[in-house]
């Protein structure tokens, strides 16, 4: 029996030669649209009905998108951890199953924040400018371990940055709102506390949590003028936990020292954001995923939950 298959996950669309005897070898027919950083709503209601299973990137599968392309969807894989832009309820619903790779960036994202705080912290990126401006600054910096990093969700990737900022002599607080392992605690030496406390204590305040009703702007006007003026928010979970004017707003004024930011409210990130003129803030492109090992990883589970979604025998 042949499937088709909706194929828009952004980081296997380059590898898709290597895949294809793959799919062909479970009889799955692929349709590949042209995707730039995903496929929006109106984008994937083109194909309603067209497929019974997709491998998808951060495409904004609604409840609307979902009802359209039911009874024929099967399974949804998402290439990566976060499913936030798919409604799992619906999913639910319309018996679809909804499959993903958990802890899959774990690696890569905890040495991403640990590299943002030792940018911050000895200021490399800004000494580098100013050589190559001709200027001959010795700007001041400190170490790490004179700093306090305040963790925002103390799951795997959480967990990951404490090791790492512990090894600095880093001390560490997080908050989170499961209880945590009291194992992990103790052994970490992380200290938990209440959001409040954890801005108010913080040099790097490092938001490591998942997009959700609760946590969807938890970052806003109101909690980042709790943070130290000189404290640097360091953002690699998702761009709308950040409420994004508020933080340009606390950034121009002086209430937030700095910001480094993979990931947006809207991406790729608009060319009239006025975060792109700003010297105190560090920007990429949504990209502390990378590794050559994990993504190998993610391109094999993805592909295995696919099949087994479809009921074949992977």
């Amino acid at each position: 029996m042949t499937h088709t298959i909706l194929l828009t996950a952004p980081y296997m669309l380059p590898f898709l030669e290597r895949f294809k005897p793959v799919f062909a070898k479970y009889n799955l027919e692929l349709i590949v649209p042209d995707v730039q950083e995903r496929m929006e709503e109106d984008d994937l209601l083109k194909y309603a009905g067209q497929f019974d299973g997709a491998v998808c990137g951060d495409d904004r599968y609604t409840v609307r998108v979902i009802e359209a392309c039911s009874p024929r969807l099967k399974v949804i894989s998402k290439w990566g951890t976060g499913v936030d832009s798919i409604d799992a309820e619906a999913c639910s619903r319309f018996d679809v199953q909804l499959c993903r790779t958990p802890n899959a960036f774990t690696t890569p994202v905890a040495d991403t924040v640990l590299g943002y705080m030792l940018a911050f912290a000895r200021r490399g990126p800004w000494m580098d400018a100013a050589m190559k401006r001709g200027e001959w600054e010795k700007i001041p910096g400190k170490t790490l371990s004179e700093c306090t990093l305040g963790i925002i969700g103390v799951g795997n990737i959480g967990k990951a940055v404490t090791r790492r900022a512990r090894a600095f002599g880093m001390k560490v607080l997080g908050t989170d709102i499961v209880d945590i392992d009291h194992v992990f605690i103790s052994e970490s030496g992380i200290h938990m506390t209440t959001l409040d406390a954890l801005l108010a204590d913080s040099d790097f305040v490092s938001v490591n949590c998942d997009l959700n009703p609760t946590s969807h702007h938890l970052i806003n006007a109101e909690t980042l003028a709790k943070m130290k003026p000189s404290a640097v928010l360091i953002n690699t979970a998702r761009g709308p936990i950040v409420e994004e004017p508020a933080l340009v707003a606390a950034l121009s004024s002086g209430q937030v020292g700095g910001a480094a930011l993979d990931v947006f409210e809207f991406e790729p990130l608009p060319k009239d954001s006025p975060l792109l003129k700003m010297d105190n803030v560090m920007l990429a492109p949504h990209n502390s995923n990378s590794s050559p090992t994990a993504w190998e990883r993610i391109h094999w589970n993805t592909i295995r939950n696919l099949v087994e979604g479809l009921g074949i025998k992977y």
